[in-house]
């Protein structure tokens, strides 16, 4: 029996997943959740052998890519799944959160190389504890070290003047009450990422308070998907900036409501080993959203009685 034990200890490996050198992971810093991704299989670990911060075994697989979602930015002291946070006083503070992906195998033996994907994330300190967001406006996407090479991007949201989306209006973005249903053009832009990299819009909607999750809504991009005619998508996950058009609006039956803000859920794909654009939507369902996989970005809009303005904030 002896002898059998020892066989097996030198038999070739069965991999259930195809080994790949992972040398990389992509990292983008919403206001709200920090995403990082590493390829799927990286040196032939599981889903369940890679864990956030050797803590939480939380990783998603979505299609080549192993996702793991630190949901939790408050600033104080307490880590979420191993992520810790460094304030950095100053003129402009900061916040810094830390976090790695890292491997472990409970088994006898090791076959694999181990992995330890660490990352950060930087954001300036002013954090809006009602929104559970930090205020800034942008996102910032990191693709680091490997064969890849080391970009840092900032993925931004802003209205602009016309269909040709040549000139980004200065904010506050005002609209007379008279022109409402007049149309506004939104871009979603990564600047300084590699080519092939592409912003691709998830889903958009509006609601009239500041949290995305508010289940009084109104979608206007389901699935990738123009919700209704109102809407029209120009272009998406073609390349570094999506853009998009949108009859404006107000909530009905809500006249003491000054505010609605807009929410986008975007990502960032890799072109090279996804296939980043979506499918027709006439073979796709919008009577539901998918799983989101990405962060949002949120616009905010002011609206003012019948003798006052709608302002749009960034």
């Amino acid at each position: 029996m002896a002898s059998v034990g020892a066989l097996l200890m030198f038999l070739p490996v069965a991999w259930t997943c195809s080994p790949q050198k992972a040398d990389y992971v992509m990292v983008s810093c919403f206001p709200n959740a920090i995403i990082a991704n590493v390829p799927e299989c990286p040196y032939g670990w599981e889903i369940d052998q890679l864990s956030l911060g050797g803590v939480c075994y939380s990783g998603i697989h979505s299609p080549g890519y192993y996702r793991f979602i630190i949901s939790d930015l408050t600033p104080k002291n307490h880590s979420y799944c191993g992520t810790q946070s460094e304030y950095m006083p100053g003129k402009d503070p900061k916040y810094i959160f830390y976090n790695s992906i890292v491997s472990n195998d409970t088994s006898l033996t090791v076959r694999n190389q181990p992995v330890n994907y660490t990352f950060s994330c930087m954001y300036r300190a002013a954090y809006l504890v009602n929104n559970a967001v930090f205020s800034q406006r942008v996102a910032t996407v990191y693709v680091n070290n490997g064969s890849l090479g080391t970009f840092r991007s900032q993925l931004s949201m802003n209205v602009f003047t016309n269909s040709k989306f040549l000139y980004a209006k200065d904010a506050p973005y005002v609209i007379d009450t008279s022109e409402i249903g007049s149309e506004v053009f939104i871009g979603i832009e990564a600047k300084g990422l590699s080519n092939r990299f592409k912003v691709v819009i998830n889903n958009c909607w509006a609601t009239p308070t500041p949290y995305s999750t508010d289940k009084k809504r109104w979608s206007l991009i389901i699935n990738s998907c123009s919700s209704d005619g109102t809407v029209t998508i120009f272009e998406n996950a073609k390349d570094s900036r999506s853009m998009f058009k949108f009859n404006s609006f107000r909530f009905q039956r809500l006249e003491k409501v000054s505010t609605v803000w807009l929410h986008c859920e975007v990502q960032v794909c890799d072109g090279d080993r996804l296939i980043c654009h979506p499918g027709p939507c006439s073979l796709r369902s919008l009577s539901s959203e998918a799983e989101p996989s990405g962060g949002i970005l949120t616009a905010e809009f002011h609206i003012k009685g019948t003798e006052h303005h709608v302002v749009y904030t960034f």
